[in-house]
């Protein structure tokens, strides 16, 4: 896996990253760190990333289970550490899985199964965070 990340010169803090699978984002930094607010920072990306590939194995885990899901929401907050570098500290997790009749245990070890062992990018955050979740099931 590989990226590049670029700075987009002397428009102040903005950065265009190429993925390898060859997709493209924007980042920038807050307006008191130089930036322009025009792309999200890079932090809030890690958390983006991280909710994403939970909600990935939650929305796998369940279809594998015959489980007719047909949305998959998470709600990351987080905090940081005060002083540099300003690594997490606190990471939770809000799912809110939604489909119709649900098997509540299911989607609750599919959450489970993604916190404890699939997710790559929670258990990276979690060598410096501590992790929590919470889980809602909605009925269509």
């Amino acid at each position: 896996m590989d990226c590049t990340v670029s700075w987009l010169g002397n428009t102040g803090m903005a950065f265009s990253a190429e993925t390898g699978s060859g997709h493209l984002l924007n980042m920038d930094g807050a307006p008191e760190a130089g930036g322009r607010n025009l792309a999200p920072r890079p932090m809030e990306l890690l958390l983006a990333g991280a909710g994403g590939c939970s909600a990935f194995d939650v929305v796998l885990i369940l279809q594998k289970a015959r489980q007719a899901v047909s949305g998959c929401e998470v709600k990351v907050k987080a905090e940081r550490a005060s002083e540099d570098p300003k690594v997490f500290t606190k990471i939770d997790l809000h799912f809110t899985v939604t489909g119709k009749d649900l098997d509540q245990a299911k989607v609750d070890r599919a959450v489970k199964l993604s916190h404890d062992k699939y997710c790559s990018a929670t258990a990276m955050l979690s060598k410096t965070a501590e992790l929590t979740y919470s889980i809602e099931v909605r009925s269509e």
